[in-house]
């Protein structure tokens, strides 16, 4: 495959910006279908990018993205010349993403992705009160809170980092495990932990305390148990920009003040 040849297909976010740079693009450098495309462009935020990277999760298809959102952490700079030689010199990186299975009060067992994070939440005024396991070995009997969450490098300047969790290098082999507002213990700040690594919550006083846990966007209510680990099977792929990686991103972003 040459850069003349690359068959590019590009995907966009709902919004006018979005879809018109799409018709753009698309008159530019024709379009494919997403399953025939060597480079699926995604256009839009950071939220079309996860919505995207859940849609084409083993497909083999490397997902190169260009901001026409809000938000653009995980995106390049939207420029529409040069595109197939900008596609062609990326830098790739591999994400993988966490495999959330969660029991709800009724004994229901649902499993779920997430690029980002998989988090907990209280549902009600009452805090949430959570026992935390790593690799079947309890290591806090009781954390009370409003919430905690097991992140991925990739999510880790997303949530994690409004809840003043650690930011991690897209090829780091570790999760950070960042609790929400945590009121007893109120010194403990979380943990980094290997990225092979299970973590097992239980709810305690599911009744008076529920909880909910999001994998991303798939939500599931009133949860007595979730389990949290890196999948081992499911990939993809990210361009990023060689003057704009990730790495370079990280760095900028823990230099700010």
């Amino acid at each position: 495959m040459t850069q003349q040849t690359m068959a590019l297909a590009f995907v966009s976010a709902d919004t006018e910006d979005a879809q018109e740079a799409a018709k753009r693009l698309s008159a530019l450098y024709g379009q494919e279908r997403p399953e025939d495309a060597d480079v699926i462009v995604a256009l839009g935020g950071d939220g079309f990018m996860l919505h995207t990277l859940r849609e084409t999760m083993s497909a083999g298809k490397r997902i190169y993205g260009m901001n026409r959102g809000s938000i653009g952490f995980l995106m390049n700079e939207y420029r529409e010349r040069g595109l197939r030689e900008r596609v062609a010199a990326a830098i790739p990186e591999t994400v993988r993403p966490l495999q959330m299975e969660a029991i709800d009060a009724d004994g229901n067992r649902v499993r779920a992705l997430a690029v980002n994070e998989v988090s907990l939440l209280r549902q009600s005024y009452q805090a949430a009160k959570i026992r935390i396991a790593i690799d079947d070995k309890v290591r806090l009997e009781e954390l009370i809170c409003d919430g905690v969450m097991v992140a991925t490098p990739a999510g880790s300047t997303a949530y994690n980092l409004s809840a003043h969790g650690p930011i991690l290098p897209l090829d780091a082999p570790l999760l950070a495990l960042t609790p929400v507002s945590p009121f007893r213990p109120r010194r403990w700040r979380g943990a980094l932990l290997s990225n092979q690594a299970t973590v097992h919550f239980d709810i305690l006083e599911p009744e008076k305390r529920p909880v909910n846990a999001v994998a991303d966007h798939t939500e599931i209510k009133s949860v007595v148990s979730v389990t949290v680990r890196e999948s081992h099977q499911e990939t993809v792929t990210v361009l990023f920009d060689e003057s704009h990686s990730w790495n370079e991103r990280i760095l900028s972003e823990q230099f700010r003040y």
